[in-house]
């Protein structure tokens, strides 16, 4: 394989990955989305909202990380996404706003909004973040309504390539149902994660109880929205791409061949769903085990990294363009220079360093579970 086409893959891999990871540490909104319906105290929201708190920051650098890596290796899907769907992301990046400010002035002094209004902003990113996300990443498989024209680079006046083609700027997504049915499928995901993180963080009998009977109703919905994307997915038309000229056309199930093309992104896949469910599965069957976050969450990752894999690779436009066809983005086309792929492809040996910072981190903060004696901390939330 040519050096610049395995940069192309490296790259769309380690984007991949963070993508994957985001979903995951969707935890910490999951978890926010219930704090009214599983606290019923104000002791037992206070604990939640202190739980979530030691982990937010996580959630918040991997969205940063995600951007940047996208925009450092393919810079025209940042520039035509980030550029023309920008109240879509906007929306989402006001609601993780909201929450930076609800976590550090909720309990303040001279707080004139009241500790509740910064926890119903939780409540709002908790919801938000998850759907918006969600459908985000639907119409790297549905298409998104842009253009791209790399003509206009000569011209002095306006040298943009890349316009969006309606007035939306990115609200015309929830427009497609299918990306509001992924969104639903993460947000649901987001909450199983949250019970299971509680159920992993928190050491109080009555609020424990709760997160594992919130599991059942969440794993239904889950289900029902994750499999209706997949099925249709997998029966649908995809976008293809032909290696040799670089056109753009429909190919009838263009993502079940790209599983069965690459067995081992299918057993990634498979390895994730099965981890998903059988992390749920063993936490309510055995009312003892509390270390269910881990398998649904490794589950998770391996998931959203393999279907972000089958959107890329085997000759695939990864954002298919639903206003111009030929204006989809590819690999190929959406790419950095050789160079700029090569000098980062060597910082990005230090990734494996800040995870083993991450998991040091994580270890240390969750020496012990949270209870009421946490609440008389000074440095609480």
């Amino acid at each position: 394989m040519d050096t610049y086409i395995f940069l192309q893959h490296y790259w769309w891999a380690v984007v991949s990955l963070l993508g994957a990871l985001l979903v995951f540490l969707l935890f910490v909104q999951g978890g926010n989305s219930m704090l009214f319906c599983l606290g019923k105290s104000e002791e037992h929201r206070k604990i939640m909202v202190n739980s979530t708190g030691r982990k937010w920051e996580f959630t918040f650098t991997t969205l940063v990380t995600f951007g940047g890596a996208f925009f450092a290796s393919f810079p025209l899907f940042y520039s035509t996404s980030f550029g023309g769907a920008y109240w879509l992301w906007m929306i989402i990046l006001f609601s993780f706003v909201l929450q930076a400010v609800s976590y550090e002035f909720q309990s303040k002094a001279g707080n004139l909004l009241g500790q509740n209004t910064y926890r119903v902003f939780l409540v709002i990113n908790g919801v938000v973040g998850p759907v918006l996300l969600g459908g985000a990443v639907a119409t790297f498989f549905t298409g998104s309504a842009f253009v791209i024209d790399k003509g206009n680079m000569a011209d002095t006046l306006m040298p943009v390539i890349s316009r969006w083609a309606n007035g939306w700027h990115g609200l015309d997504a929830l427009a497609n149902p299918w990306n509001v049915v992924m969104g639903l499928a993460v947000f649901f995901l987001s909450r199983i994660l949250g019970a299971l993180y509680f159920i992993n963080n928190i050491a109080d009998a009555d609020l424990v109880a709760r997160c594992r009977r919130s599991l059942w109703a969440n794993t239904g919905l889950f289900l029902v929205f994750f499999l209706s994307f997949l099925v249709r997915t997998l029966v649908a038309d995809g976008f293809a791409v032909q290696p040799e000229t670089g056109e753009i056309y429909l190919e009838p199930y263009k993502y079940l061949h790209n599983f069965l093309a690459m067995p081992l992104v299918l057993v990634v896949f498979l390895l994730g769903v099965v981890s998903v469910l059988w992390g749920i599965v063993r936490t309510l069957w055995k009312p003892t085990y509390d270390k269910g976050i881990w398998l649904t969450g490794i589950g998770t990752v391996l998931t959203v990294f393999a279907l972000l894999l089958s959107v890329g690779y085997n000759d695939t436009a990864y954002y298919p363009s639903s206003a111009d066809l030929q204006s989809s983005l590819t690999l190929a086309n959406s790419c950095s220079s050789r160079f700029t792929l090569e000098v980062m492809a060597y910082v990005s040996i230090l990734v494996p360093f800040v995870l083993a910072y991450i998991f040091y981190a994580w270890r240390r903060i969750d020496n012990r579970k949270i209870d009421a004696r946490e609440l008389e901390d000074e440095h609480t939330y």
